[in-house]
This record gives structure tokens, sequence and C-alpha cells, in this order.
């Protein structure tokens, strides 16, 4: 018996075949190779359920706020489906950065040195160290995470030259009441000037413009597994 917020499993795969879908012709229409593009499906509030359905229809990349609820998902998945990848979208709190290296591919939301700092302890610590992408506040709101965009170059250099880290990327989640084109394409720019080559940008409402922007990761959630149900 599905639960209220698990789709059907043909509805559910008909979500993930029409983003899909998407992806490919925003792709093709910006000359793009489909394949530059990584769907990660934001699981996020929703039941295990839905991951393993969505795991079923042949989705392997999923986006997790939560360092304790990615735990209580994705672990024992790793075993039926060892090429899945774990991204966390989410704030991290710095004393849960050992539990995040452990867990995760790949973390999108460094923001600030001492978590910086975390990571790279814990990775040497476990002996791992996920992707690292920095969020990057391209909106200059006040209750979102991420760094400011008039601090982000200063940081990314602290990061690689105080901390050793390995960045890949910038990731940003542009104000909801706002064209988010300038806002990718103000991440663009940067991640072309610190020579960085993932582009986390593009939700469930614009990832085909941010597509047309140069990401490589677009973060779907609504549209695969539908209405978020309410946070724990």
């Amino acid at each position: 018996m599905e639960t209220p917020s698990t789709p059907p499993s043909s509805v559910l795969a008909d979500r993930l075949a029409a983003v899909r879908q998407n992806i490919d012709a925003a792709a093709h229409a910006a000359g793009r190779d489909p394949a530059s593009v990584t769907l990660v499906a934001v699981s996020k509030f929703h039941p295990l359920s839905s991951v393993q359905e969505a795991l079923a229809a042949g989705q392997r990349v999923f986006g997790e706020n939560r360092v304790q609820e990615a735990a209580s998902k994705f672990p024992a998945l790793r075993a039926t489906y060892p090429d899945l990848r774990l991204h966390l979208i989410g704030g991290l709190q710095t004393n849960k950065a050992r539990d995040a290296v452990r867990i995760a591919d790949v973390i999108e939301s460094l923001d600030r040195p001492e978590l910086a700092e975390a990571l790279v302890k814990a990775a040497d610590k476990e002996g791992r160290l996920p992707e690292l992408l920095i969020e990057v506040n391209t909106g200059d709101e006040p209750q979102k995470f991420g760094v400011p965009r008039e601090k982000a170059d200063a940081f990314i250099r602290t990061c690689r030259q105080q901390f050793g880290a390995k960045l890949q990327g910038l990731m940003c989640i542009p104000p909801a009441t706002q064209d988010p084109v300038p806002h990718f394409r103000l991440l663009r720019s940067m991640a072309q000037e610190h020579g960085l080559p993932v582009l986390s940008m593009g939700m469930s409402a614009d990832y085909p413009q941010a597509i047309a922007e140069g990401a490589t990761l677009v973060r779907v959630g609504t549209a695969i597994f539908g209405p978020r149900p309410p946070s724990p």
C-alpha cells in the first residue's frame, strides 16, 4: 500500500522520465551534450519507499538536506546499488562534519572557514574526502545559508590556501521572487574565474534555464517526487 506522499510507481517513473527528457532538450538547445548535466533527485523529507522507486527507475544520484535523514536512508541501499551517489545540499553544522564526510559523495553547502577546516580534518581521519562545492548566497538573503557573494572570492582562496581544500565547484539558490538567470550567470562567472568545473544550479522551476547557463548539476525534487511532506 502506498503512503500518501509516495506516488504510485508508474507516476514517479513517468515524472522522472519527463525531467530527463527536459534536461536532454535543454542541453541540446544550448548546444551541450546532455551527458554533461547530472540530475540530482532531491529526496529530502520523502520516505525511503520513494527513493527505492526512483532507484528502480534508474536514478542513482540523490540530494538530502540533513545528515541524520540521509544516514537513515542511504547506507543500506549502497549494498544493492553500489553506484549510488549522495549529495548533501543543506546547511551543514560544523559538529556534523565527520558524519557528513562518512556518508556523502558530494557536499554542496560549504560556506564558512570553520566548516572548511572541520571537513578537511574529518577527511584526514576518515581517509576519504567528498567533492566540495561552495554555496554562494548570490541574492545576499540574510535568511539563507551560503557565503555572501562579495566574500566568495576571498573564501575560495582561503579554502584552498589555508585549509588545502580541493574544491570542485559552486552552488547557488537564487531568490524565489527574482529572475534566476542573472544569478546563474554570476555563479558561472565566479566558477570560470577560479577554474571550478562544477556548477550546481537550477531546481524544479528553473532547471532548463540553469542548463542554458552552464549548470552541470541540477537539483530537482518536486517535479520528481511531488510536493514535499512537512518537515519532520
